[in-house]
């Protein structure tokens, strides 16, 4: 009998070798994630298919369950013994294989099957696992779910059930490019660099790509679980860096470069510009909205105030929902409003009909982009983006911060500004116009600057960006202001990379 988890088990140890290790902090808002090894064993993945599979029966769910895996050394083994703990449970699994998580998302629909349990640690280094989960396609789980799959697995009280079964699903991938590329070739022709970071997307994305009529460079498509040259993160500058290099040599329309898990999609334009994900998602809402006018669309609390203010947007109708980060809020928010599309500033785009099924997926991000400009003969990926109008905007910045204290600091974070706001501070010289509080807090000024802090949901780590409409020098002082801030706080350690 599988005991109850334990967080406090050792690696080389009897009692980690007959023991599940579960640390609780791996279960985070959206899905789950841990370091392999030290923060959960073999036994803690047992326990927690075990616990999936209680939570399905326990919701009235059909027990029928979706499983693939991403490339990594251990993904395989940590997938199997998910599926171990799933079929002890009474689940029936469809084994997808080796796959991006969008494929699973897809497997849902194309086999009928309720649940999805996708093993991945997307874009996190080398030592870390996960699992990307559902049952209410195409939704995936929200902070409610995981609370109630964490109360199971560590307090140990999963059941036991007769009926689990194994189907091993051999096409999937073939059936999942199909559906991608039906219906869609570029008619102009297009020369495409193709990164992925040696992640999983490299076994599709090159392939999809060619389908719809691209010219295909590839840029580290080949798989390789040590990813030796970066990690796949089309959000990091390093990645970005290297499809600037590659899209200047080779003379490309565009770069298109892919996480770990294949659900993102970054975009470098023929001039080497580095192109933050919010301004490709603003770009693609000014394609939708043209012949869709009266779009709603959702963003994220990290991505460019554009969406609200752009004046093309304005004048086709389109309609802006600012919401939390994170792909399974976003997911939720744009099927609750009814919107064609969600865009975060990491790059997950969830698009709807007539475009996609409502899950996040870099492939059908990157079909979009190259219709844009198909739609669009006469100009350059860089004039579309140089008819937005200018902001300057930061990356992605994640200084550390435990996953123990993240969220307290972030309130007291809050709590420090919502002071200042309501004394009249200023900050970077002018009046706080507005704090928005939906995730972390954004703090917004008069003309128009914005800078956020929240926790990430992923990594032990904060989340900051800032964005000015006015002025560099802006944008600078915004983000001196906050950073004055956070540096008071013992618990807030270096940064990843600053503007």
């Amino acid at each position: 009998m599988l005991t109850k988890p334990r967080a406090d088990l050792k690696p080389n140890t009897a009692e980690y070798e007959r023991q599940p290790l579960v640390k609780a902090t791996g279960f985070r808002e959206y899905d789950a994630r841990w370091l392999f090894e030290e923060e959960i064993n073999l036994y803690g993945i047992q326990a927690l298919g075990m616990g999936l599979g209680t939570f399905l029966h326990q919701k009235g769910i059909k027990p029928h369950i979706v499983v693939g895996h991403d490339f990594r050394s251990y993904s395989a083994s940590i997938k199997n013994t998910l599926i171990t703990g799933l079929m002890a449970a009474g689940c029936t699994v469809h084994d997808i294989g080796l796959a991006v998580s969008p494929m699973a998302y897809f497997a849902q629909f194309e086999l009928d099957v309720p649940a999805v349990a996708m093993v991945t640690a997307s874009h996190n280094d080398n030592g870390w696992t996960g699992v990307k989960m559902g049952c209410d396609r195409p939704l995936t789980f929200g902070p409610d779910e995981m609370t109630a799959l964490k109360e199971i697995v560590l307090e140990g009280r999963w059941e036991k059930r007769q009926g689990g079964g194994l189907i091993h699903v051999e096409d999937m991938a073939e059936r999942y490019i199909a559906n991608l590329v039906k219906g869609k070739k570029i008619t102009r022709p297009l020369k495409v660099v193709c990164a992925c970071g040696n992640g999983t997307a490299g076994a599709f994305s090159p392939q999809v790509l060619r389908a719809i009529g691209c010219e295909v460079v590839e840029l580290d498509c080949e798989l390789d679980h040590s990813f030796p040259n970066y990690n796949p993160n089309p959000e990091a500058l390093k990645m970005l860096h290297a499809m600037a290099d590659k899209v200047k040599q080779v003379g490309a329309d565009v770069g298109l470069g892919f996480d770990g898990d294949g659900d993102r999609c970054g975009v470098v334009d023929n001039e080497g510009n580095e192109i933050f994900a919010d301004k490709i998602g603003v770009m693609i809402a000014r394609d939708i909205s043209a012949a869709l006018p009266g779009s709603t669309f959702v963003a994220d609390v990290k991505s460019t105030s554009l969406y609200a203010t752009d004046p093309v947007l304005i004048e086709n109708g389109a309609k802006a929902d600012y919401y939390k980060t994170g792909h399974s809020y976003i997911k939720a928010r744009t099927t609750e409003l009814d919107a064609v599309a969600g865009f975060e500033k990491s790059g997950h785009f969830f698009f709807r009909a007539p475009y996609g099924l409502g899950y996040d997926d870099g492939l059908v991000s990157a079909i979009m982009v190259c219709e844009m400009l198909d739609h669009a003969p006469e100009k350059t990926m860089a004039d579309l983006y140089n008819d937005l109008p200018k902001t300057w905007g930061s990356p992605t910045m994640s200084p550390a911060c435990a996953d123990e204290e993240k969220y307290d600091v972030v309130d007291r974070v809050t709590a420090h500004f919502k002071s200042e706001y309501e004394s009249g501070a200023q900050i970077a010289g002018q009046d706080i116009q507005e704090l928005i509080t939906v995730n972390g807090i954004r703090i917004v000024l008069k003309d128009g600057t914005w800078g956020l802090v929240r926790a990430s949901s992923n990594t032990p780590n904060l989340v900051v960006v800032v964005e000015s409409p006015t002025s560099e020098d802006v944008l600078n002082a915004i983000f001196k202001a906050i950073d004055c801030h956070l540096k008071t706080y013992k618990e807030i350690g270096e940064y990843d990379q600053k503007i």
